[in-house]
């Protein structure tokens, strides 16, 4: 069976003449899958039975519950959904009148990053733009969403197709009509895809950077043996990041790792010229990683002085990590 979800308005077309309906009736079936996102053919209701019937008989629409699901003490939830390549994990987080969630876009990862649970379990396959959009519109507090951060399991310039596809879906009228400034895409640095991603889109851009010294980071993480840092920064520069999207940096503090004066240093001068703010993140502790993170007055120095040299930087809250939902942590390999 064929799943419409995850589908642009452009493939819908081919969909309706599939069943017999006029190119127009896209734009309909767009605004039942995305506007009312209704999960049974029987609810479209300006669509003719005979081609509903058809619709039900080659398609399915493609909603999946989640199979798992925890709340954390902060009201951090956690699901588990099923795909096509294996399980894995969204959070949704609660603050205020926001309410954010981390979507994946892999079964593992790839990029084998030494701080990562996700990596940790290898790779098992993309998700598709209909798995993809399923964990938006199938979580309990999908209504309340208000922000949508691609920083969940994967790395999603390494499926930057079906990312693609599903920012579209996300900001266009005949779909979410969202703001792309409601959305942002993480990368570790794959250099060609996050250059399409920026040429395409207005979302924003969040760089795992956590070392800004090459030997250093290669060690913990792989990428920078392709795709160096320092190039994926002098990459950023070419863009315009004066008006309303936003480029920020992912600093994970990890105990005499990267957290001295001379990384801090290297970060004011890395990115001079660049408008863009760095979130530093406490490590996470995982089964096998010798790391410790730094204690609060420590990060408070790295913060003030990276802020002092003219560049933006916040401490961001963990969440969610008594339930395993904090940065760093999803893996779906373990059984819940």
């Amino acid at each position: 069976m064929i799943t419409l979800l995850g589908k642009t308005q452009e493939e819908l077309k081919e969909v309706a003449s599939a069943v017999g309906l006029k190119p127009f009736a896209a734009k309909q079936l767009a605004e039942w899958l995305y506007v009312k996102r209704v999960t049974t053919f029987d609810n479209m209701t300006n669509i003719s039975l005979a081609a509903r019937e058809k619709l039900s008989n080659d398609f399915t629409i493609g909603h999946s519950k989640p199979t798992w699901s925890a709340i954390s003490k902060d009201g951090t939830a956690k699901y588990l959904f099923q795909t096509s390549n294996g399980s894995i994990e969204t959070v949704f987080i609660p603050e205020d009148e926001r309410g954010t969630i981390c979507v994946s876009c892999q079964v593992g990862c790839k990029m084998n990053c030494h701080f990562c649970m996700t990596g940790k379990q290898g790779w098992s396959g993309n998700l598709t733009a209909s798995e993809i959009m399923n964990q938006i519109l199938s979580i309990p507090e999908s209504s309340r969403l208000t922000n949508i951060v691609f920083m969940g399991m994967g790395e999603p310039m390494d499926n930057v197709d079906n990312i693609l596809k599903c920012c579209e879906i996300l900001t266009a009228k005949w779909g979410f009509g969202w703001s792309p400034h409601r959305i942002t895409v993480s990368t570790v640095g794959v250099i060609p895809a996050m250059k399409r991603f920026l040429d395409s889109t207005d979302c924003h851009l969040a760089v795992s950077l956590h070392n800004p010294f090459r030997e250093e980071r290669e060690k913990i993480m792989p990428i920078e043996k392709k795709y160096h840092i320092e190039d994926v920064v002098t990459t950023l520069k070419q863009y315009d990041w004066t008006h309303q999207r936003r480029i920020s940096f992912e600093y994970i503090l990890m105990k005499g790792v990267n957290d001295t004066m001379r990384h801090a240093t290297e970060i004011v001068r890395m990115m001079q010229g660049l408008e863009c703010r760095v979130n530093l993140i406490r490590w996470h502790t995982i089964p096998g990683i010798d790391l410790r993170s730094p204690d609060e007055e420590h990060q408070v120095w790295f913060r003030d002085y990276l802020t002092e040299n003219g560049i933006t930087c916040t401490i961001r809250r963990s969440r969610g990590e008594d339930i395993q939902a904090a940065c760093g942590l999803l893996s779906s390999e373990h059984k819940h």
